[in-house]
Order: C-alpha cells, then structure tokens, then sequence
C-alpha cells in the first residue's frame, strides 16, 4: 500500500507542477486567480491571500488553478479572456511547459548517475539481415534511413514504429585506431518468437558518461527527446492501426499500479536505484502529460491554444459561446475515454 501511495503522490507533484505553471504565468500576466489548490477532491484547509485562495484537498494527487473569467465573458479587467492574447497563450502554454522543464530535471539526474547507453553493437547473429549487411560486433550505429541514432533504445523504436522497413544504416567501425564511416541496406526479418520485426543484432550496457556540462545538458536533452518522440511514434501507429487500444493505453489506475511496483523494487536496490526509478518515472510521466496536453483537441491545453492561435490570425476571437461548446464536448468525449481507459485498466489488474 505504501508504494501505491508513492505512485499516487509522483503522479499528483507531476500534475500539480502542471497547474503551477498556468499559476504563475497567470500572475505575472495580471489574471485573477480565484483557487489555486493541491491536490483534489473536498478541502482539508485554506487560506486566502489578495484575490486567491490556496486549498489544501483531501486526494493527495494533482492541483488546479481557477482563473477569473476563463470559461465565460467578464468584465473584470483581470479576467482571463480579457487579456491581451499573447498572455493568454504563455498562460496556456505555461502548464506543457513546466511539465518538460520536470522531464529534463529527471533527465539530469538520470545521466548524472547512469550516463548514456551507447548504440555500439554487442552481437550479429550469424545468418540475420545484420550479418548479411556486413555489421559487426563493436560497430558504433549513427543513424538509420534519415533518422539519427544517440542511443540503443533509438533503435528499438525505430524498428518498432517502421516494421518491415528497408533500412539504410549508417555506423562506425574502430580498426587498429582509425574509425571509419560505413553505409549499408537491409530488410529486417519478422521473428516469431518476439512478434517483431528484427535486425539480427544485440546491445550490451555500454554506457558513457559525460565528460563536460555541453555533453551533460545534450544528453539530458536527449532522454527528453525520446519520450516526445516515443509518444508521437505511439500516436502515430495508434492512428495508422499498428497498435491495438486496450494494449497500448494506460490510465491513471494503472500507471499508479506500475509505478508503485517499480518503486517497491527500486527500494531493495538501495537509495541510488530508488532516485533512479522515480527520476525515470518522473521523465516519461512528465513529458508524456506535457506532449499529450499539447495535442489540439477540445477542453486540453492544445485546444485552447488552437483558439488562441486562430485568434491571433483573425485579430479578433472565436465567439466564447462556440468555443464553449466546442470545449464542452471535447470535455464529454475525454470522460468517455477515461471510463473506457479506466474499464480497460481493472481488466489488466484482475
């Protein structure tokens, strides 16, 4: 129970740090803020400073910011929606925002303690695409058709998100202290015993560890990077139908579920293990809410930015009422996906 609740409280600073960010902006953007509150659910205590009130609830997850005239006209000249557009999309924007900026936070703790697991081939199983293509153990992969390869999960995905495509692999090769750059084609093979399309290659732990704050930040940058791009490739499959629904999304009940899990884990490790999964956990959680709030569909972050931005090309807005519904019904489909998510979530349990 004590890791469910681990879980529960990762999940809750992720979403509260989300909520922050449309805080602050708001505030600095001269918007009134009625509420802002940690966590959710009936309130524990709060107090009032100037115009806001700030609530502790009794659900120990997530936070909400309530901004003056947000959802309906105003007339106060602290409302949302009467403040300049640009204010209004920073606001919007704040809360994706700060959810990556806690993703790259993560990240640096994770390349701090582990480094970067380097793209350099451990085995080439003899009679694969990989053999055939003349790659050998030691070679150091750079990039595949015209994406770059920074490390071996980069591979994986790609394989992952292009099954059955021709590759144009890009590597390097160390002979007798010269390193040369090699390009070579192949067709990777469906196994049946893994249901995926492989190379014929296998990676081994071979992690690099920074050797200066440049290559620390890029490499902090990267591990973000890749969750953005392993939820867009998600995305994309889901939509192309290469994914299947009830395999591919998780909910909150079963994100909790698995990150209690790992963390209960982590702990025998010791307390580096442990720092290592929550940072790791908190790089995927935080950039994945941030991305996917990005996304233009009604009632999200994206959504308003849409409005926001087709604002911004009109020189005037959207009729609220209009907005309002679409936001309304954008709201009502979100609620039927997470039933369904939720349903989806007690099935993988049971």
């Amino acid at each position: 129970m004590f890791y469910i609740l681990a879980g529960v409280l990762l999940f809750g600073v992720i979403v509260l740090i989300h909520e922050f960010g449309h805080f602050l902006f708001a505030k600095l953007g001269g918007i009134g803020v009625v509420e802002f509150s940690i966590g959710m659910g009936p309130r524990i205590c709060s107090f009032v400073r100037g115009e806001t009130r700030y609530s502790v609830k009794c659900l120990p997850f997530g936070g909400s910011c309530m901004m003056v005239g947000e959802d309906a006209e105003n007339p106060d000249p602290a409302a949302f929606n009467n403040k300049p557009v640009w204010t209004r999309i920073l606001v919007i924007a704040a809360g994706p925002v700060f959810n990556l900026i806690l993703a790259f936070l993560c990240a640096m703790v994770i390349v701090a303690q582990v480094g970067r697991d380097m793209p350099v081939l451990y085995e080439v199983v003899e009679g694969s695409p990989a053999f055939t293509a003349g790659l050998q153990p030691g070679d150091l992969l750079t990039k595949i058709n015209n994406r770059k390869i920074f490390s071996r999960r980069d591979v994986s995905l790609y394989l992952m998100s292009h099954p059955g495509e021709a590759l144009t692999v890009h590597y390097e090769r160390t002979e007798n202290g010269q390193t040369s750059d090699y390009v070579t084609r192949l067709v990777p093979e469906f196994n049946e015993e893994y249901q995926a399309y492989m190379m014929g290659v296998s990676f081994l732990g071979n992690y690099k560890k920074a050797e200066n704050p440049i290559e620390f930040l890029n490499d902090s940058l990267y591990e973000v990077k890749y969750c953005v791009v392993t939820t867009i490739d998600g995305l994309r499959m889901l939509f192309q139908g290469k994914m299947k629904v009830q395999d591919s999304i998780t909910g909150p009940v079963g994100i909790v579920s698995m990150v209690g899990e790992t963390i209960e884990e982590g702990q025998r490790g010791g307390a580096a293990v442990l720092l290592n999964v929550v940072a790791t956990w908190g790089l995927l959680l935080s950039s994945t809410l941030g991305i996917m709030n990005l996304l233009p569909i009604p009632a999200l972050d994206g959504g308003r930015l849409l409005f926001l931005l087709i604002e911004l090309l009109r020189g005037r807005p959207v009729d609220p009422e209009k907005e309002g519904m679409v936001h309304a019904a954008g709201m009502m489909f979100l609620m039927l996906v997470m039933v369904l998510v939720l349903f989806n979530d007690i099935r993988k349990l049971i």
